[in-house]
């Protein structure tokens, strides 16, 4: 009862902190809503149609929140700011949440979206027939773990993966190998504690015998070489900075062509729930310049 209480708080608190965040910024971009049909029931995506997408990728992106609590309306903003910054079509997945769902149930949502998008990409947005998986924390995870499990067919429609300071490993690997996760463990919007809260509501009794399942935990995949071009996006003030850095060096050495930079004075959720900054324009400016260096 206390954990629904509190995830039914922080859902009211994520949105109000977003809604607070973006209110001055008066984004007014046209978007639709789509449903697609799925074992599990329906699904809604919202699209933003780029002026300049006939000639770039589709962005497919996925909200961060911990799996818990964000949602469409959390990151509808973000999601605005980047179809008009890159002039892609962009579409977002409300892919189901713990606990009402936990995991697979999220990972098993983006994949079906994203493949439900491959087939008709002709009949969305305008775009060029190549995909780019995007997220920012959670949705990152979920972004990066959907190009890793989409067979070697459809990664050939993926020309690349944006990951904001993503979620790579559990928890249970990252007070031994990543400092961040104490040196960084309190005093910013994400706390270590709030991100082993996290993961624990998203495995649920995903877990029985203490190992997370082998799709949340991008970082000890075999097949990282599959991956298409990446961008990866650090925060220095981050619990996940140092999982996010060492899963950036793993690519590279899986041969995958990475562009990784990190923010030096910035912390988890700049990118997508804190409003324009100075440091939101310089990574709006940098995801529109990878884009087209992609196209």
């Amino acid at each position: 009862m206390l954990n629904k209480l509190k995830v039914f708080v922080l859902r009211l608190l994520y949105r109000f902190i977003s809604a607070r965040s973006w209110q001055k910024e008066g984004l007014d971009l046209p978007h639709s809503v789509l449903h697609m049909t799925t074992d599990q029931g329906s699904l809604a995506l919202r699209m933003y149609a780029g002026g300049g997408g006939a000639n770039k990728p589709l962005i497919i992106f996925l909200h961060g929140g911990g799996w818990v609590i964000g949602d469409l309306d959390t990151h509808h903003p973000f999601c605005q700011s980047l179809c008009l910054k890159t002039g892609c079509t962009i579409v977002a997945v409300d892919y189901r949440l713990a606990p009402e769902h936990p995991c697979p149930a999220a990972h098993d949502d983006a994949l079906a979206a994203t493949r439900w998008i491959m087939e008709r990409m002709d009949q969305l947005g305008p775009n060029n027939g190549t995909l780019i998986l995007a997220g920012d924390s959670a949705g990152a995870n979920l972004a990066t773990c959907t190009c890793l499990t989409l067979d070697p067919a459809e990664r050939k429609l993926l020309a690349g993966e944006i990951v904001i300071y993503p979620v790579t490993d559990h928890y249970s690997n990252t007070f031994q190998d990543y400092p961040s996760y104490r040196d960084k463990a309190k005093g910013y919007s994400l706390t270590s504690s709030m991100m082993r809260w996290f993961w624990d509501i998203y495995l649920g009794n995903a877990t029985p015998n203490g190992e997370p399942p082998p799709m949340s935990t991008p970082i000890h995949a075999r097949n990282l070489s599959d991956l298409p071009a990446t961008l990866l996006i650090t925060a220095e003030n981050d619990p996940l900075r140092d999982e996010g850095k060492a899963y950036a060096e793993q690519l590279s050495a899986a041969g995958v062509r990475v562009q990784y930079s990190h923010y030096d004075n910035e912390e988890h959720g700049f990118a997508a729930t804190a409003g324009v900054s100075p440091a939101f324009n310089q990574l709006m400016d940098e995801v529109s310049a990878w884009v087209n260096d992609l196209a």
